[in-house]
């Protein structure tokens, strides 16, 4: 039976994150603009699938739809005491780097029967214009198996807070975008993977294209 929402812990972690760091600095120092609040589901599962520009995009896709959202992290982050502890009510789960994509599909997987929301980044990495230009089946292949619905979210320029050289975040001005609920695919084939994929990128890059 999937769980509604996330673990009380992890509610009250985010929460405590979120108003005492991310937040403040989102409005004050990035004045971010939020769109489409309306159409996150604040209870039961689901895939959140993103573009990617920057290592700031997992706190703000968190931080923007109101509810924590579990990402893959590096397997050795959870070999450090303590940090390893706080990643994971966070809701982070390890993969190990080389290791087969079903090993990510599996730990996704079991967060959303936990209750969690989950993060995608489509693209699979970080793109130098946060455009999305070749979507990866995997989130698909998560939301059908899971048979959870999408949550297509844009973040428009993340990708100038860091500058090659610098390891001072800039104060850009960021954008975030939510878009409606997608169906998860019915089916496992490949084309239907295909078309969800392509369906999502092309969601994701359109709310993209409507810049600040």
């Amino acid at each position: 039976m999937t769980r509604e929402r996330e673990p009380l812990i992890s509610l009250a972690l985010y929460q405590a994150f979120k108003w005492s760091v991310v937040s403040p600095i989102l409005h004050t120092y990035f004045r971010v603009k939020i769109y489409g609040v309306e159409n996150v589901p604040q209870t039961s599962p689901v895939l959140v699938v993103s573009n990617h520009a920057s290592y700031f995009d997992p706190p703000i896709v968190s931080n923007c739809v109101r509810r924590p959202v579990a990402y893959m992290a590096k397997e050795e982050l959870f070999k450090v005491p303590v940090l390893a502890q706080a990643i994971k009510l966070y809701g982070a789960y390890p993969v190990s780097r080389g290791s087969a994509d079903r090993a990510a599909i599996r730990a996704a997987l079991e967060c959303l029967d936990h209750g969690w929301a989950v993060g995608v980044f489509l693209e699979g990495t970080r793109t130098p214009d946060g455009r999305i230009t070749d979507p990866k089946k995997g989130a698909a292949l998560i939301a059908a198996k899971a048979k959870v619905p999408f949550l297509p979210v844009s973040l428009w320029g993340t990708d100038k807070i860091l500058q090659p050289g610098s390891s001072l975040p800039r104060a850009v001005p960021i954008t975030v975008r939510i878009g409606k609920l997608i169906d998860a695919p019915t089916s496992t084939s490949k084309p239907e993977l295909e078309a969800m994929t392509q369906k999502c990128a092309t969601v994701i890059n359109e709310m993209h294209d409507l810049g600040r």
